[in-house]
Order: C-alpha cells, then structure tokens, then sequence
C-alpha cells in the first residue's frame, strides 16, 4: 500500500456520490464498497483506542513517529476489513438497501398522489 491509497480514504467528497439520476440505482459493488471503507474506519478508531489502554512503552516519540505510527494502524484496519473484519459491513450494506428501497417506495407514493 502507499501513500495515494491513504489519501483515497480521506473523504473529500460524497461518500456516495448520487448516481441515482444518471444510472438508476448504486450499484451493489458501489455499496458493498462503501460498507467495507467504513468498516475500516471503524476498526481503525476502535484499535486506536485500544492502543491507548496499553500505555507509554517508555519510547520518546516525535511528530513524525506519531504520524507513522498512525499510518500503521490506519493500514492495519484497512487490511483487516479487507480480510473480512467483523463482518458489520454486512449489515451497513443492508441498511444501504433497505434506505434505498424504502425511498424508491416513497417515490412511487408520492407519484401517485
């Protein structure tokens, strides 16, 4: 992994742009793509914490070792939620459909009013 697939997490943009007019629905690799980046997130926040309950290691640290260190684990999380995570993606894809289906049907509903 190198430094342009870091940057790529950082969320400048939508998260999921509306593609919705142009080609109907997400598609569901859009989705489960999503699903999966903020898996990583997740996970990434959670093993920082958990980091923090091990303490100081006794090791001076500076800017850049700090900054390093905060790559690692950034990767670490990403490579975990790719191997699978814990599978909460899962259910966040889900709620993307569900979201979606329910505003399909509210939609129809109001083009039928």
């Amino acid at each position: 992994m190198n430094i342009t697939d870091s940057l790529n997490l950082t969320l400048t943009n939508p998260a999921l742009p509306d593609t919705s007019k142009a080609t109907g629905d997400r598609t569901r690799a859009q989705k489960e793509q999503f699903a999966k980046d903020f898996e990583s997130v997740f996970i990434e926040k959670l093993l920082d914490e958990m980091k923090n309950t091990v303490g100081d290691w006794g090791f001076e640290q500076d800017g850049a070792a700090r900054q390093i260190q905060g790559l690692f684990w950034m990767n670490l999380a990403r490579d975990v939620s790719e191997k699978g995570g814990l599978g909460m993606w899962k259910d966040i894809y889900q709620s993307l459909n569900n979201q979606e289906t329910d505003l399909s049907q509210t939609k129809m509903i109001d083009n039928e009013l």
